[in-house]
């Protein structure tokens, strides 16, 4: 059977893979299995030295991964590069922290006694990652782990398979053993199927919550972790004291940049009422500029979302907060390249919002803000607050110390002061509620791809 990967650019098939049968999963999980029982013993020294060719090679590929990027799922090729460049960012950062984050940890002296904690590799990782930034999802996982001492199996998204064998390829030009890494083309039912195999030791999973609570049932049976990044209605506050002409920017390019299709886009803006008409002046006037067309002409800075079933169940969401009460400030006539029953869909913005409706309730992944009058930090807490999700929320404001104060009363992974939806690979990625579980980047990330040992060992007199 195969898999085809459908491009939204124009419709066509870009991309057609075999489905792997059960006897090449078989052959490749005991690849990894022997694999890793070698690799665990390389000092990390020897593993960077290998991960910083992967880099080199990747960069190398730089330009032609960032044409694939385009074709596969849409982004605008303007864009396209800098997904390159944040992954070898990441992986860089992560490849220089290891030798400290994977150290013995001497507890202290008691006489007689020799005791420490060491980081010890789970064995084999399966990573299952999502299309909407292939390779920056992937990377979180991928290098960290290999890194620790593990091996990796990469399951991508059927959408955007030649990231994962971009993978392959920089790991196998860099020296990576045979076995170490390995790409998985199969399909859910199969993936799950994996999961439960006893050759697997952890699971990493990007996607829908839905998607989280079905890696959670395929690994019930198992005392095995797991790793869920599982999306967000990300929310925002723009306070009294905002440098509005910065928040505007930011938070328009958070809300659209990439079509919206970020777990950790903006999508509610509560914006205080002293400033509330000036900022919704300036933030359709924003978002009127973008250009709507074709990802590979340069002029265009919205592409298509992934597929057309997403741009329909989008429009959907929209129209349902149309009919219980939301205003929309823009019409998609003002796209002219939107088109019903396509990919291409307009940017929107909704106003008169409030919490009955889907889009500050539900994640929309499309490019869609709602924005919503607030009176005081209190009601701005409270809404913020208000949701399944945990992944990111942001302040603009003026006042450090506000900001700070009120981040400890807001639920969610990661806290931004004067921007939004950036992941920053020296602080722990991580989500609350139904934004998943789990924590990737940052030294802590490391301790999600390890257990620890303790040595106490009694010294013979």
């Amino acid at each position: 059977m195969l898999q085809k990967t459908i491009s939204p650019v124009d419709g066509r098939v870009y991309v057609e893979r075999p489905l792997a049968a059960a006897g090449d999963i078989d052959r490749m999980l005991d690849a990894a299995r022997a694999a890793q029982r070698h690799w665990r013993s390389v000092p990390v020294a020897q593993r960077a030295a290998v991960l910083g060719r992967f880099c080199a090679a990747f960069e190398a590929r730089g330009a032609a991964i960032a044409d694939e990027l385009t074709w596969q799922m849409g982004r605008p090729a303007r864009y396209a590069m800098n997904e390159v460049r944040s992954t070898l960012e990441r992986a860089r950062y992560m490849i220089d922290i290891a030798d400290e984050a994977l150290a013995d940890i001497d507890v202290g002296p008691k006489p007689g006694f020799r005791r420490f904690l060491r980081r010890e590799p789970l064995g084999v990782v399966l990573a299952v990652a999502a299309w909407n930034f292939p390779y920056l999802i992937a990377v979180n996982s991928v290098v960290p782990a290999l890194m620790a001492g593990n091996a990796v199996v990469l399951k991508h998204s059927a959408q955007t398979p030649l990231c994962a064998e971009r993978f392959a390829e920089s790991l196998a030009e860099a020296g990576l053993p045979v076995g170490l890494f390995q790409v998985l083309h199969t399909d859910h039912a199969t993936t799950e199927r994996v999961m439960r195999d006893a050759r697997v030791d952890f699971v990493v999973f990007t996607g829908s919550v839905a998607g989280g609570h079905a890696v959670q049932r395929a690994v019930a049976d198992r005392f095995i972790g797991t790793g869920l990044e599982l999306g967000g209605c990300d929310p925002v506050y723009v306070r009294h004291d905002a440098d509005l002409t910065h928040a505007v920017e930011n938070i328009v390019d958070g809300a659209y940049f990439n079509s919206g299709q970020s777990c950790c886009g903006i999508q509610r803006v509560y914006v205080q009422a002293t400033v509330y008409d000036s900022f919704v002046e300036r933030f359709v006037a924003l978002t009127r500029r973008y250009v709507l067309g074709n990802p590979l002409e340069q002029a265009t800075t919205l592409g298509p979302v992934v597929r057309t079933a997403a741009a329909n169940a989008i429009r959907t969401q929209i129209n349902a907060s149309l009919h219980a009460g939301a205003r929309a400030a823009l019409s998609e006539a003002e796209f002219p390249a939107s088109r019903a029953d396509s990919p291409y869909l307009a940017p929107q913005v909704l106003l008169n919002v409030d919490h009955t409706m889907p889009v500050m309730r539900e994640e929309i992944f499309g490019p869609v803000a709602g924005i919503m009058r607030v009176a005081s930090d209190e009601e701005a807490v409270r809404l913020m607050n208000d949701s399944d999700y945990g992944l990111t929320a942001a302040i603009w404001t003026r006042d450090e110390e506000a900001a700070l104060s009120i981040g400890d009363r807001i639920e969610t992974g990661t806290w931004f002061m004067n921007r939004c939806d950036y992941l920053d690979p020296a602080l722990a990625w991580v989500g609350v509620k139904d934004s998943g579980r789990g924590c990737t980047l940052s030294r802590i990330g490391y301790e999600h791809l390890t257990r620890p040992k303790s040595f106490h060992l009694r010294v013979a007199t």
